[in-house]
Formats: C-alpha cells, structure tokens, sequence
C-alpha cells in the first residue's frame, strides 16, 4: 500500500502503522491492475476517501472532544467530504461545514512542480516545507515541531487557539531533522507530460495563443511555472468566487495554482473544492467574470491547451 507502513510485533502481528505523505500525494499507473502497478509520486489521490477511512477509526472521541461534539457528529463530517478530499483545517477552526450546508474539505492537490513555486495549498498559507511540518505535526500527529502564531488567534482559529497546536514542541523531534531532505525531494518532481493523443496538438497550439492573449491566462498563469513568481495570491472578488475557504486562511486569499501536468488530477472537478467539474466550466466562469468575450471555438482550443501542459 503506498503511503502507509506497518509495524509489526514480534508475533507477525500489526500493532500500528506509519502514514507518510505519498497516501495522499501518490497514486499507481495501473499498469497491472486496477490500483496495482507502478508508483506515480507527487500525484493528487483522488480516489483515496480520507474522511471514510478516519471514519472506521475504533475511537474517534479525542477528536469528538478537541471539537467540542459527538462522536456522530464526528463522523457525518468526516464522511462529508468524498473521495479526493481533506480538511486539513478543521482542527484548527472547527467549521464543518459551509454556509451553505454543502462539505468544507478541499481537493487533495498534486505534490510535484512545485520548483520555484513561492505558496503552496489553496490559499497559500506557506512554503512546501512550511506544510510539511503543519502536516506532519498537527494532522499526522508526529513527534515534533511546528510553530504559526497566526494560528493563535481565538476568533479565526479558536481550536487552535484553545489546544495550542499552533506552537507544538514534541520530543524527541523526529520530524525537524527531515524537512530539508523532503522539500528537496519534492522540488525535484517535476509535472508529468500527457500521454501521446490525449489532445488536439493543433488546436493546443492555437489554444496558446489564446491562453497567452485574448484569455488573459498566462497574466497570472505566467508560464513555465504557469503561476506568478512571488506572492501569488488573489482575492476572492479578483477570481469572481466566494471567500468561505480564504477567510479560513491567515492570508483571507485564493493561491494562483500551477497548472503543469494539469491532466493527472481531473477527477473531482476544478478550483479548491471541485465546484468547477469540467475545464469548460472553469473556462466559462473566467468568460463571463471578466468579460473576455471568447468564441466556443476559442473555448475549445483553450481546453485543448490546458490538457497539453
């Protein structure tokens, strides 16, 4: 199984098991099977149900009790968020839900492209590194360090606030020590090209010319990095959305998001919580939000562009 280890007594039985990154941020090729066959690092796993899985946990009440609820109520939260999808700030600010009833996970994003990227996550919160630790100590519960004051604030973060996870000291620190030697690996993933035939290659090329013009894309989608070098972060009005997941963020802002090997994660739709299910849509929305005035033609080529990279 990719992303876990067990740990085993010395009867052969498991008595634990270790959960690294690559559960999350891996996937296989299938080139055996289904679900069996080659590793493919750094790929979003949009088929992984996280929620369900913490779900089955034989006890879910420290969790139940640093949210203030029932076990439950626990587990309809959990099992709201789907395949591909995590809330990796729920223990921080206890908002289970969007104003609007619907799930508050986001989409597990892809671990690879990364290089010269300045944010990572959603709504930029931090460095690569910086969520290595965050991940690592307050969702994995590892032995270690991590420190953001921002996450001290009683309003925005009151869970936090209340069980201090924002300044966690555990000893032995077994997580410090690994954090340069992870990012280094990380920043060494680079986005995967899509399979020969997977796209119109004509109209990709006509769909650049789009992208990098009369779409106004490559503004902020500034290529190679297909993000903008520096602080790349915009505001909600700016991108024509809801602020609901921004405002859980110390930035209140939406990340501008690398979009190289964009055709690895389709699954579960587009922007942080998939509301977009289609590239045309997400193409639509920019349309009409900032009035680009494109033709279905231009449209479709623009698509095409989008599944080349």
């Amino acid at each position: 199984m990719v992303g876990l280890t067990g740990i085993f007594d010395r009867a052969g039985k498991i008595k634990s098991m270790g959960v690294q990154c690559a559960l999350c941020h891996s996937t296989v090729d299938d080139s055996f099977a289904a679900g069996i066959g080659r590793r493919l690092d750094g790929w979003a796993n949009r088929d992984l149900n996280v929620g369900l899985i913490v779900s089955l946990a034989p006890n879910l009440q420290p969790i139940a009790d640093l949210l203030g609820v029932d076990v439950a109520t626990v587990k309809i939260v959990l099992n709201s968020w789907g395949p591909g999808r995590f809330d990796a700030i729920l223990d921080k600010d206890g908002k289970a839900f969007r104003p609007d009833g619907k799930q508050a996970g986001t989409l597990i994003p892809p671990a690879f492209g990364l290089a010269g990227v300045n944010l990572h996550t959603w709504t930029g919160f931090g460095s690569v590194p910086y969520w290595n630790a965050y991940v690592a100590v307050t969702e994995m519960h590892g032995s270690g360090t991590f420190f953001d004051k921002r996450l001290s604030d009683p309003i925005q973060y009151p869970v936090s606030a209340r069980s201090g996870s924002w300044n966690t000291r555990g000893t032995p620190d077994l997580v410090t020590g690994k954090l340069a030697a992870l990012h280094t690996y990380q920043l060494a993933l680079k986005a995967p090209k899509p399979p020969v035939g997977s796209f119109d290659a004509a109209a990709a090329e006509r769909g650049k010319e789009v992208f990098d013009n009369r779409g106004q894309c490559a503004t902020c989608h500034v290529p190679p990095l297909y993000t903008e070098p520096g602080h790349n972060l915009h505001s909600p009005d700016e991108l024509g959305i809801d602020s609901f997941q921004a405002d859980r963020s110390p930035t209140k802002m939406y990340r501008t998001a690398p979009l190289a090997g964009l055709w690895t994660h389709q699954k579960g739709g587009f922007f942080h919580d998939g509301r977009f299910a289609t590239l045309r849509d997400v193409i639509e929305h920019y349309n009409n939000n900032f009035r680009l005035g494109l033709t279905d033609r231009e449209k479709g080529e623009l698509i095409e562009y989008l599944k080349s990279l």
